[in-house]
């Protein structure tokens, strides 16, 4: 499994869905569709919030990116994420 950010901007539609329930289902689809849901945060600043995902594909993200905006009006931007230590072995040859 990867390691995915999702970054989230919030639209009018999205505004007038929020609850745990929500969440809740969100949590649920993400693991449906294959991944494992580790953390999310709400956010201050030019996105709203985060979602910190494993998946074992990026097509496995990129379909659940494409689900979770279409449930909840979220538009997200999904990125692969490699921890500190997975990336300090890539690099210590260069």
């Amino acid at each position: 499994m990867a390691t995915y950010l999702m970054l989230g901007d919030y639209t009018q539609k999205s505004l007038k869905g929020m609850s745990a329930e929500r969440t809740e289902k969100a949590n649920a689809l993400i693991e449906k569709l294959g991944g494992k849901f580790i953390s999310g945060y709400a956010l201050l600043g030019n996105k709203d919030l985060v979602l910190i995902v494993d998946f074992p594909s990026n097509e496995d993200a990129m379909k659940t990116s494409v689900a979770l905006s279409k449930m909840l009006g979220v538009g997200f931007s999904t990125y692969p994420a490699v921890n500190f230590e997975t990336f300090d072995k890539l690099t210590k040859d260069i």
